[in-house]
């Protein structure tokens, strides 16, 4: 499992021209866009969530526990994009949907159980995600 966590400012998913989950402006949260691999397990989502949820990369190195900061959650199977050959990336390494989806779904509940203020985008669907990076601060979370 493979999490890139933006700090913003606010951020924004739809899908079809709804929105379906968003962090309002001015209001300090963080994205994480989640893939998810094949030997993923349900464990590995409840330890990435407790290390998210305590990451100290808010401002004054504070973590979303300390402020009650939003998280959206946004499957992104991109992120085990290989791209070493050629000019055409390949998804090999990405979960299928019945692995990764419940992954996704496991590591957002994770996040609710810690006391997080989580929103999800639609696994699968076509997504437009817009988001103000705040910094900008961008790190990538695995085990």
């Amino acid at each position: 499992m493979r999490i890139l966590v933006q700090r913003v400012t606010s951020a924004r998913v739809t899908v079809a021209c709804d929105t379906v989950a968003e962090i309002r402006p001015l209001t300090q949260g963080l994205v994480a866009l989640v893939g998810v691999t094949h030997d993923d397990e349900a464990a590995k989502a409840q330890r990435l969530a407790e290390k998210l949820w305590a990451l100290r990369i808010l401002d004054d190195e504070k973590s979303a526990s300390d402020i009650g900061a939003p998280i959206l959650v946004v499957s992104q199977f991109t992120l085990y994009g290989n791209t070493t050959k050629g000019r055409r990336p390949t998804w090999n390494a990405a979960a299928p949907r019945a692995v990764a989806e419940p992954l996704v779904d496991a590591f957002a509940a994770a996040l609710t159980t810690l006391g997080a203020q989580v929103q999800t985008g639609v696994f699968g669907a076509d997504m437009q995600v817009e988001l103000v990076n705040d910094g900008p601060v961008t790190v990538q979370l695995e085990l």
